[in-house]
């Protein structure tokens, strides 16, 4: 009779050693779970505590560049009327009468 093939010494497996071994992974998994999900926790609060900050710093933003828009519009404004008054003052010295200084602007 031919010889099979293989060891007949194998070793017997010692199920009691593999259950520890699995159920100290499944601690460290669960562990790392659990340190994961605080992470994320800490996160999230994080990320809500920024977004309040950034919504309250876009809103100063507006309110600045609308202010500075009304000054600008202000010394537009200005800056016409000092050259109204200069072109103005040019033809009444140039010897125009008022009268014709009012049809021209018409």
């Amino acid at each position: 009779m031919p010889r099979t093939k293989g060891s007949k010494n194998r070793p017997k497996s010692d199920i009691a050693s593999q259950i520890a071994e699995k159920q100290s992974v499944i601690q460290t998994l669960t562990a790392e779970v659990e340190a994961i999900q605080k992470d994320i926790e800490e996160k999230k609060a994080n990320l809500k505590t920024k977004k309040s900050e950034l919504k309250s710093a876009e809103k100063e933003v507006a309110k600045l560049e609308a202010k500075k828009a009304k000054a600008d519009q202000k010394a537009a404004e200005e800056a016409k009327k000092a050259e109204a008054e200069a072109v103005l003052k040019k033809l009444l010295a140039g010897g125009m009468r008022a009268d014709e200084i009012l049809e021209k602007l018409k």
